[in-house]
């Protein structure tokens, strides 16, 4: 099963009066981006929380936020620290005195200093930590799901569009041969109607005219667009990095298409590999988005 790169996921833990809530976004990206978002508490297990993430997720942009809670409140709420405060108003006032200023002081002279702030940084325990990788794990499991459920609606998608060209290159090998015999004509008529009045040996015109009409024929391209066909089904259907294998097939795929629509001088052939193009770009864009 493929697995889409975007999705969220919640997971929430708890244990007496400490709470945790993780959440995460995630987004395409051709590589795995990890942005976190944590507590000052748990800066120092930034690493780990990294190295969990990474065993679930291969590609995408995640955004993780991760926030802790005592007794219902958050644990990285700023607290007024009233000493410091007071000295920076003196502060104030004196350079108010001493530089002869007639400006108020105003409240926003005092949020300019981050000092008069703090914020509780206490570490938590390796047995506190276990609620954050346990609310990390149902985040990431929620958000898998939702990836696995989209990446379902996408495969489905992708099947019909594959099915869509196997039909358009169905009709194309059906009228291989008549697109060869086409152009053999159409180069026989085109000479005699040059050497209208030259004698010939026809017998040898008709041996360089059929070497010259082989040069259209597209059963090779064909064979191998069917391979690239089988190949893609098969990724789809184990899931396993397909993101990247998928999208190597499509550029094969349309490599073949192109050189079919080149070397072929029949319209209809022409107007199915223009459709089977059409297709091959569709399922390029909705690769994008897996995993």
């Amino acid at each position: 099963m493929i697995s889409s790169m975007t999705g969220f996921g919640k997971g929430i833990a708890g244990k007496g009066n400490l709470s945790v809530d993780v959440e995460i976004k995630s987004i395409n990206s051709r590589y795995l981006e990890i942005s976190l978002r944590l507590p000052n508490s748990i800066l120092a297990k930034e690493y780990e929380i990294r190295e969990i993430i990474r065993q679930k997720f291969t590609r995408g942009k995640l955004n993780v936020s991760i926030s802790i809670k005592r007794n219902g409140a958050s644990a990285d709420i700023p607290v007024l620290d009233s000493d410091k405060l007071k000295a920076y108003a003196s502060l104030l006032k004196q350079v108010k005195k001493q530089a002869k200023l007639s400006d108020k002081i105003k409240l926003e002279h005092f949020l300019s200093i981050r000092d008069i702030f703090t914020v509780n940084n206490t570490e938590y325990s390796e047995e506190e930590f276990e609620l954050v990788k346990e609310a990390l794990a149902s985040a990431m499991d929620d958000l898998i799901n939702m990836k696995n459920l989209e990446g379902s609606e996408l495969s489905k998608d992708l099947i019909n569009r594959i099915h869509t060209i196997e039909t358009c290159l169905k009709s194309i090998e059906q009228n291989i041969q008549e697109s060869v015999k086409e152009h053999f004509e159409l180069l026989r008529a085109r000479i005699n109607q040059l050497l209208n009045d030259v004698e010939i040996n026809k017998d040898r015109l008709d041996t360089e005219l059929a070497l010259l009409a082989d040069k259209s024929d597209i059963t090779e391209e064909c064979v191998r667009l069917n391979s690239h066909i089988k190949f893609f089904k098969e990724t789809l259907e184990s899931g396993s990095d397909s993101g990247r294998k998928l999208n190597f097939l499509c550029q094969e795929m349309n490599r073949e298409a192109n050189t079919i629509s080149s070397k072929t001088v029949s319209t209809f052939i022409s107007h199915q590999s223009v459709l089977i193009k059409e297709e091959i770009e569709k399922i390029r864009e909705q690769i994008q988005n897996i995993e």
